[in-house]
């Protein structure tokens, strides 16, 4: 039997994308780039693991915030936040069957939005045409409303900065670039995700969100 893919060379493995039998080569070359791998592919989770995450410094610099300054103490101080805008990640990729190149492009755009906000006082919001990611920046904006109505409760004020959630949105684009293999169907960052909220977690109700981001 030949190839499903190439129909040229020997069938050798399973794959459950196409529930077809290609051969190894195809199975290399098309790997999340035309073939819908799904996250349980033995060959894929191989694959993954003797790939080497993508250097920071091999990126492109202006994908990266390079002007937003992020140190370990915002990391300590705003956990809850961070954990917040995971959370509204996880659930957003796993109720539209996201990539990572949707998280990070909705990451990216919300992330221009804060930092001009941040820096200027000016709402402009950077349009985006992908109706997929237009649901995770909405995921993202209403996790944000509801972080400082937490606060505003138990605080009896809203402390968090916009220059907060512009970090906590490039600390997480910073991490997705390093964690993706950067191939179009990528998901390597949507998993590392559900690894942190299980999926009993990401379906929980919407109170769920307020208990996990308590200051």
């Amino acid at each position: 039997m030949s190839c499903a893919i190439c129909e040229k060379r020997k069938e050798k493995r399973f794959c459950p994308a196409l529930h077809g039998r290609i051969c190894p080569q195809c199975c290399g070359e098309q790997r999340e780039v035309t073939l819908d791998c799904p996250s349980d592919c033995v060959y894929l989770q191989q694959a993954r693991e003797h790939e080497k995450p993508r250097p920071i410094e091999a990126l492109e610099p202006s994908l990266l915030f390079p002007k937003v300054e992020i140190r370990q103490q915002f990391l300590y101080e705003q956990e809850h936040l961070i954990i917040g805008l995971s959370y509204a990640l996880a659930k957003a990729a796993l109720a539209y069957k996201l990539t990572d190149a949707d998280l990070i492009a909705a990451l990216s755009s919300m992330a221009k939005t804060y930092d001009t906000l941040a820096n200027s006082g000016l709402h402009y919001e950077t349009p985006i045409a992908n109706v997929m990611q237009q649901s995770v920046v909405a995921e993202l904006q209403r996790m944000v409303k509801e972080y400082r109505e937490t606060e505003q409760e138990h605080l009896g004020y809203p402390r968090l900065h916009d220059s907060d959630v512009l970090r906590g949105l490039v600390f997480l684009v910073r991490m997705a670039l390093g964690r993706t293999s950067g191939r179009p169907k990528a998901r390597a960052f949507v998993d590392f995700l559900f690894t942190q909220f299980p999926e009993k977690q990401a379906n929980a109700p919407e109170e769920a969100v307020g208990r996990i981001i308590v200051p």
